[in-house]
């Protein structure tokens, strides 16, 4: 019946009724399954109440077949799910059937994992774009000051080996070696063939290429196509620093003179320079193309470039980015554009480590009007500023920013930025377990990331109105 009884001495003791066959006389409701103010209520009803999800909704227009889950559950199950560290559609199905507070959301429905994964896939772009509207609710709820915003980025891995990586010169010597290896295996094959149809006669099939020959052309064909796109890749940029090095020339002569003339016609018949060709160790990934091979904490790896813009007064990220190029010259630019595209304004402050600092970075935060804390070399242990050692000329914007921040010591506004942008990848990665993408190629890792982002601004939104994550 359910009931324990413990002898010890005589002495007798009860214990509450425990009788796992005991079926429920009413299912509990979804809002009992969890504590009332609860995490997945609050993502539940802000997906379900708050957000505009008709760029989803609106591609449901087929009246027939079997009815599909519905799209705002989905929508609710996916966010709930980034928030607690769970990205793997097998891992989220698994939940639904296992975890309570994940029927507290999906109203006990378990999408298997091919419905998640699919669900995900077609609306990428959609759940990407949601990003924008967590951002104005944590905007509403003040949490997106402005005042100072950090900038930095981290190198997240690729959802690839480097192992499956090959240089240009590797390839150069592996494709006629492939070629020549595939040649004499189709004429070992045509010749088997002769002899099967001599022996077997021609009703009798025998002419299927062997396993490992497809395997080797289809090889053969795949280190061909990354050939060409290294040399289109080498071709586009000769091209665009010539462009670059005729415009620095400056406007033509004029060509009045013989002298000119002559010039002119000289350069007329001056042929083309052919393209160039890739470098020998530029490298290209059969996995996951788009990806690159990057230095890490823990050494060269298969990666991409996820860039965070982050305000000081919350450590909410106000504006977002990814790329695969290594450096991040090129991207302070356009991180401050998206925080001003996000948010409608720019921060009065910026801070970024010395990896953003070049002499046109910093006339861009002058001619925006915003005050720029940008190390100009590498912060040393005991150090008072992140000037590092890096020679610098009178007179550029440089050597100011190098005498501010020497100027600032400890109490420079440049702090901030290690208290900011990198304690929010620590939460992506340490306590939320995100170090790897699970998507391949450039445009949708850049979606994923939006959804990582997203995912760390609804769980600040959350706390800020009172709801423990």
């Amino acid at each position: 019946m359910g009931v324990g009884v413990w002898l010890n001495g005589g002495m007798s003791k009860s214990f509450r009724a425990w009788d796992v066959d005991q079926p429920l006389l009413l299912p509990p409701s979804v809002q009992e399954l969890v504590p009332a103010g609860h995490l997945a209520h609050f993502i539940r009803d802000t997906v379900r109440e708050t957000l505009d999800l008709s760029a989803i909704l609106s591609e449901y227009t087929e009246e027939r077949g079997y009815p599909p889950y519905h799209p705002v559950m989905m929508v609710a199950l996916l966010r709930y799910a980034y928030c607690q560290g769970v990205y793997s559609s097998r891992r989220i199905a698994r939940a639904c059937e296992e975890r309570v507070d994940f029927m507290a959301v999906t109203a006990r429905q378990t999408p298997d994992f091919r419905t998640i994964s699919d669900f995900r896939k077609r609306h990428l772009k959609a759940l990407g774009g949601l990003f924008g509207q967590v951002l104005q609710l944590c905007a509403e709820a003040g949490l997106v000051k402005l005042g100072h915003v950090a900038l930095d980025g981290t190198k997240m891995w690729a959802n690839a080996s480097k192992h499956k990586a090959m240089s240009y010169g590797r390839m150069r010597k592996a494709e006629p070696e492939l070629a020549a290896q595939v040649a004499k295996w189709f004429a070992e094959a045509a010749a088997a063939d002769a002899a099967e149809d001599d022996a077997l006669g021609a009703d009798v099939r025998g002419d299927e290429l062997p396993e490992w020959v497809a395997n080797k052309q289809q090889r053969l064909a795949r280190i061909r196509a990354a050939m060409a796109a290294l040399e289109a890749e080498a071709a586009a940029a000769a091209e665009e620093l010539g462009a670059s090095e005729e415009g620095a020339e400056g406007p033509p002569r004029e060509s009045g003179g013989p002298a000119g003339r002559a010039e002119e016609g000289a350069s007329q018949e001056q042929p083309s320079p052919p393209p160039r060709p890739p470098k020998e160790k530029a490298q290209r990934n059969f996995t996951d193309p788009d990806s690159r091979i990057m230095k890490t904490a823990d050494g060269f790896e298969q990666a991409y470039n996820a860039q965070a813009a982050v305000d000081a007064a919350s450590q909410v990220i106000v504006a977002e980015q990814l790329t695969n190029a290594t450096n991040d010259k090129q991207q302070l630019v356009p991180m401050v554009e998206g925080i001003a595209q996000q948010t409608g304004r720019v921060p009065r402050e910026l801070s970024a480590d010395s990896g953003y600092c070049s002499e046109d970075n910093l006339q861009e935060l002058e001619q925006r009007h915003i005050r720029g804390y940008v190390a100009t070399g590498r912060q040393r242990h005991g150090e008072a500023s992140a000037t590092g050692h890096r020679a610098t000329r009178a007179g550029t914007r440089v050597e100011a920013m190098k005498t501010r921040l020497k100027r600032g010591g400890h109490r420079s506004r440049y702090r901030l930025r290690k208290q900011t942008a990198e304690p929010v990848f620590g939460q992506i990665k340490a306590a939320r377990g995100f170090r790897q993408f699970h998507l391949r190629g450039l445009e949708k890792v850049r979606e994923e990331w939006r959804l990582i982002c997203t995912a760390h601004n609804l769980l600040k939104w959350a706390v800020a109105c009172g709801v423990g994550a």
